[in-house]
């Protein structure tokens, strides 16, 4: 599984909030086009934010990366902050999953 991983510093949680909406809504838009595996996005308590999403194929992931300034132009124009950005390989991934193997059964006559 391939992986890209960004981290965008903000002057302030709210800023940060603020555009973890708007990179949410783009990032759900372009699950298909991208053939997204997993997206995860964290804000922290200083103005962090960090975007890790997961491929299946390097294609997906260098088609993605090729998008990525067009995903993030808004953010741009719109706040001041630092961004780092790295691509890799997952060495582990784990996701605990919760499921239900209850059946209800209806005894309507």
């Amino acid at each position: 599984m391939f992986s890209t991983q960004l981290q965008l510093k903000f002057t302030s949680i709210s800023e940060a909030k603020i555009a973890a909406q708007s990179l949410c809504e783009l990032l759900k838009s372009r699950i298909t086009a991208f053939n997204l595996q997993g997206v995860q996005v964290t804000v922290g308590k200083n103005g962090d934010l960090a975007i890790s999403v997961r491929f299946d194929e390097a294609e997906s992931m260098i088609k993605f990366e090729e998008d990525l300034p067009t995903i993030l132009e808004d953010i741009k124009n719109a706040f001041v902050f630092k961004s780092s950005r790295f691509s890799g390989v997952c060495v582990l991934s784990f996701e605990r999953e919760a499921m239900s193997t209850s059946v209800t059964i209806s005894a309507d006559v």
